[in-house]
């Protein structure tokens, strides 16, 4: 950052030199004074960007230079630099590269150059490098293609050494692809071999093993032109894996389906199926489904883990103030108590912890779910089958039956099993359930919606928590950051006097990624009788939220910056995960 700081000072006009001069003292970083060139507008972000293409262009400046600046700058000043030099820029994250190209070049060669083969043609090959000046890596890799010419394109350094990384993890497990390919050739592919074939069981115990070592939430294995992809959703995002040749994905899918008991000759419907593996000593189960799509099937793969089921609450992020309402709510002995968000925002591990605080050898528990993933004990759990009929309101009228004390629907997805549910906390039962709402207020709205009178939404709620999960800051490579200036606009208002603001750097504990594991930020709205009566004259969302924050609401924004402050997440995450 300081090359670049003193490249931007050497191209200032002289009268500017002192403008700098003085951002650098009062700066804590380089990159910070970069942005308050901008903030203040003594540079536009074109302006910026310009300069730094023009240092690019004659050499005064790397590629991998521009690696800590933010995304937009870094690669607008990528694409103008490629344009100056009249060759294409791309993004390898959103192209299909085709291995079969890559495989042909030796490893070491490609991680020297930072450069990788995505395309051949008839006429020449194309690739991708990080440094287009870079005139000797052009002349080796053109002697390792001595029969067609190459034609460069730009690309990020981070980038295409992520793929080179996964070219390197597929080498370690070329063995298993090599034995897979030996089968195909000798022909086998009926039921009986492939369930013989130890070689498939061998890649998806190597799949499996590498995406729990990940901390992954789900498996895609998705079948592409060219390739086969696999990718694992690790701390709420998708990263790529493995890539495999595409003549690897019929056996994986036919073998993957034979463990969940699916029909391995239905590739035209969708099919749901749960098979269990022990991986690392530890078992697990994994449920499956599959997906017809263009080039097969889209497969994915739920790591299904009881131990990260039972988080206390405590323990799963909810802070002090927001732990204290809720649990309270928890203790009201009728109502409903709505958990909302969107899919993947945990919601169901929190309506788990409160289960598991509530249940006890006094109370009655009952919960309807689909399906039903892990099992409680001293908890009756009834699973939905659709198909017979059993759907959550038909389930919900026969639990009330049961003579419950506490009800949890795993999910309200229409206006019967709403209207039962109210009926259900007005005639004295604890009622838990979730909704798919962007925050608190917005669920009494929904239920309104829904076709529940406001006079019984008004009675029957007690609290509505809305929450997201954030991705927590490595512990072994944070390190202190500054925020863009606009960024730092967007959220003055609910900044302290005081405030520092924390980021990872990216370490081989967390993958190069500088995050670590995940924590909820989330939001309690308590309806006590103020805000039960604006329901029931059905006033807007506003006075609602007005009337709520005066007596002590503290929106879920808050919270994350809160974190983001004591240096838990990232003020990006948080953003991510709050801007509707």
């Amino acid at each position: 950052m300081d090359k670049i700081l003193n490249f931007i000072l050497r191209h200032l006009p002289l009268n500017q030199v002192a403008q700098l001069q003085q951002i650098q003292k009062e700066s804590t970083s380089p990159k910070q004074a970069i942005y308050s060139l901008i903030n203040q507008k003594i540079f536009s972000e074109e302006q910026i960007v310009q300069i730094l293409a023009k240092g690019l262009r004659h050499g005064e400046l790397l590629p991998q230079d521009l690696q800590e600046l933010s995304g937009t700058i870094q690669e607008k000043a990528l694409e103008s630099f490629a344009k100056n030099l009249g060759i294409e820029y791309i993004d390898l994250d959103s192209y299909d590269i085709n291995l079969k190209v890559a495989s042909k070049i030796p490893l070491n060669q490609l991680k020297k150059y930072h450069a990788i083969p995505v395309k051949e043609s008839d006429l020449s090959l194309i690739v991708a490098i990080a440094d287009p000046l870079d005139i000797g890596a052009q002349d080796a890799l053109q002697r390792l293609f001595p029969k067609k010419p190459i034609k460069l394109v730009l690309a990020q350094q981070h980038q295409i050494d992520n793929f080179l990384n996964k070219l390197e993890l597929n080498e370690n497990i070329k063995e298993y692809i090599d034995e897979i390919r030996r089968d195909l050739q000798n022909g086998i592919g009926d039921k009986e071999e492939l369930e013989e074939s130890s070689a498939i069981l061998k890649l998806i115990e190597a799949i499996l093993k590498s995406c729990i070592l990940s901390r992954a939430s789900d498996i895609h294995i998705e079948p592409t032109e060219n390739n086969c992809v696999v990718r694992a959703r690790i701390d709420g995002l998708l990263t790529e894996k493995f890539i495999f040749d595409k003549d690897i994905y019929p056996p994986l899918s036919s073998r993957l389906k034979l463990l969940a008991n699916l029909d391995i000759a239905e590739k035209r419907k969708p099919q749901d199926g749960r098979f269990s593996e022990v991986i690392i000593g530890k078992e697990y189960d994994f449920r499956i489904s599959t997906l017809p799509i263009v080039f097969g099937e889209s497969i994915v793969m739920r790591i299904l883990d009881k131990t990260k089921a039972m988080i206390p609450l405590e323990e799963a992020g909810m802070s002090k103030y927001n732990f204290e309402i809720f649990t309270k709510a928890l203790k009201t002995p009728y109502g409903i108590i709505l958990v909302t968000g969107p899919t993947g925002s945990g919601k169901s591990t929190t309506l788990y912890g409160a289960l598991n605080m509530l249940r006890s050898v006094e109370k009655k528990i009952i919960t309807v779910e689909d399906p039903v993933e892990y099992k409680i004990n001293l908890v009756q759990q009834a699973q939905v089958n659709p198909k017979i009929g059993f759907t959550f309101a038909s389930a919900l009228r026969s639990i009330l039956r049961q003579d419950p004390d506490i009800v949890m629907i795993g999910e309200i997805r229409d206006q019967e099993t709403m209207r039962i549910a109210t009926q259900a906390a007005l005639t004295g039962h604890l009622v838990l359930s979730t909704l798919h709402t962007n925050d608190a207020i917005s669920a009494i709205n929904r239920m309104i919606d829904m076709g529940i009178e406001p006079y019984l939404v008004s009675g029957a709620l007690i609290a509505i928590e809305a929450q997201r999960l954030v991705r927590r800051i490595c512990p072994h490579c944070k390190t202190q950051t500054e925020l863009e200036p606009k960024v730092l606009e967007e959220i003055k208002g609910y900044l302290p006097p005081n405030y520092r603001f924390f980021k990872g750097k990216g370490c081989k504990h967390c993958d190069f990624t500088g995050y670590s594991g995940r924590e909820m930020i989330c939001e309690v709205l308590n309806v006590d009788e103020d805000i039960s009566r604006m329901i029931a004259k059905e006033e807007s969302k506003e006075a609602i939220f007005n009337a709520a924050t005066k007596k002590g609401f503290k929106p879920m924004i808050y919270d994350g910056i809160v974190k983001a402050i004591q240096g838990s997440t990232t003020i990006d995450e948080v953003l991510r995960v709050t801007r509707l």
